[in-house]
């Protein structure tokens, strides 16, 4: 046999060593934390001292670069609704090793109110699982809650997944939406997907629809890469340049044996932070610069929102390699949804098998991870959804994260997608499921 590569040894050794030097800083970060409360705290001896200001923040901005990001919460308390306030519980609906459904459940004293809120539509958003957490779309859930009923996918890091409960592939990806449709009752259902998922849902929906099953009244297909043939941007440039064994010899790595996942293969979250930052250097560069300065001169509402932006921004998860792996192989190499080639667990998905869900795309004219046209090719492939059930948006002046996230969101793309909605919240158009023979059962 021949011997390792010694290249490949160090590269196998990559998550080892990150969480070595993890360890090594803790303790330097945890004392910047400490010095930058020291000198800026009011009534501190040390912040009165001369240039006070300057090395408190110099100590906050190390602690930030060099402090370990956890998961943020949703923190979804409460809503604000025609001069009311509504109080909003999270609940896990369903739990899977590798996704939890959580309900935003919005609550009321008032019979009246209560009777209004059960008459909303009920939505499930899907979280993209590609490096961030769900909480990325707070916005998106908070906005949602005014008129809808909503659920979300909670991702799980596959760090935290021990080895025992198997592999998670494309496949399973879209078997979870599946049951998760399922779960909550598609006669009623609105499914929101955002950015990655928008290949799985649609296959998800593709195969319910073939086999006679009924499907959610709508899917809201955003900024996701339904044929990235069209208007390719560098990540997909970077998916067709390289071999698949490139990613799987560079980018796979196994977890350490400090977290319950340890030995399970995944694409580390710190890799893929590193790739998010080198899209846009200078621009984060500036933005650290831009908070040290707002902390000496005390611009502390700025600092705040650099604080919260960074605090999402820098919390990644790890992806289970599988999954990656079929993503871009399945989605991005070989096209094989917009080609019509794509057989998950034995079945064809074929998206023209949908009748009764109505399809709304939505891009952002900016958007430098999903290119115009790429999302809308849904249109295409759904052709046997009728012309007066499909609608697609283009946000003017808008990137990736705009068409869900932030003030375009809220102005400009939600007040869309709610009309779309309710539009299609109680139609008499749909079939009766139970009268259509199924294809074929799933393959186990």
């Amino acid at each position: 046999m021949g011997r390792a590569s010694p290249t490949r040894d160090r590269i196998m050794f990559l998550y080892q060593l990150h969480e070595l030097g993890r360890a090594f800083i803790a303790p330097y970060a945890y004392w910047a934390e400490a010095n930058a409360k020291a000198f800026s705290a009011p009534g501190s001896l040390l912040s009165a001292l001369p240039g006070a200001e300057q090395v408190s923040a110099s100590n906050e901005l190390f602690y930030r670069i060099a402090k370990d990001y956890e998961k943020p919460a949703f923190d979804i308390h409460s809503i604000e609704l025609d001069g009311g306030v509504y109080p909003v519980i999270e609940q896990e609906i369903a739990r899977r090793p590798f996704c939890r459904l959580l309900r935003f459940k919005r609550y009321s004293d008032d019979a009246g109110a209560i009777t209004d809120l059960k008459g909303q539509p009920t939505v499930l958003v899907v979280a993209p699982l590609s490096g961030h957490h769900a909480t990325l779309l707070r916005d998106t859930v908070r906005t949602l809650l005014r008129d809808h009923k909503v659920y979300i996918t909670d991702w799980v890091d596959a760090r935290m997944v021990p080895r025992e409960e198997g592999e998670f592939t494309l496949d399973d990806y879209v078997a979870y939406v599946e049951d998760f449709i399922r779960e909550i009752g598609a006669e009623d259902l609105h499914v929101i997907s955002v950015c990655q998922p928008v290949v799985p849902v649609l296959a998800a929906v593709s195969l319910m629809a073939a086999r006679g099953e009924t499907t959610p009244r709508s899917l809201v297909l955003m900024g996701g890469p339904v044929d990235p043939r069209e208007s390719p941007t560098s990540v997909n440039d970077l998916a067709t340049q390289r071999p698949l064994w490139w990613f799987e010899h560079n980018l796979i790595h196994q977890v350490p044996v400090n977290y319950p996942g340890r030995g399970r293969r995944v694409y580390p979250g710190f890799l893929q932070h590193a790739g998010f930052m080198a899209m846009n250097p200078e621009r984060h560069f500036m933005s650290h610069w831009d908070f040290y300065r707002n902390l000496v001169k005390g611009d502390l509402d700025d600092a705040q929102s650099h604080r919260r932006f960074y605090d999402e921004y820098n919390a990644v998860l790890d992806m289970p390699a599988e999954y990656y792996l079929d993503t871009v192989r399945i989605v991005f190499q070989e096209h094989l949804l917009p080609r019509g080639r794509w057989d998950v667990a034995g079945e064809r998905v074929r998206p023209a098998a949908i009748r009764d869900t109505a399809i709304l795309t939505i891009e952002g004219e900016l958007d430098d991870i999903s290119g115009l046209g790429q999302t809308r090719a849904a249109h295409k492939l759904c052709s046997g959804v009728p012309e007066e059930d499909r609608q697609h948006i283009t946000v003017q002046g808008a990137g990736h994260y705009g068409i869900f996230s932030g003030r375009r969101w809220r102005t400009k793309v939600y007040p869309q997608v709610r009309d779309f909605i309710a539009r299609h919240a109680g139609d008499g158009r749909r079939r009766d499921a139970a009268n259509v023979a199924p294809l074929r059962p799933r393959k186990s």
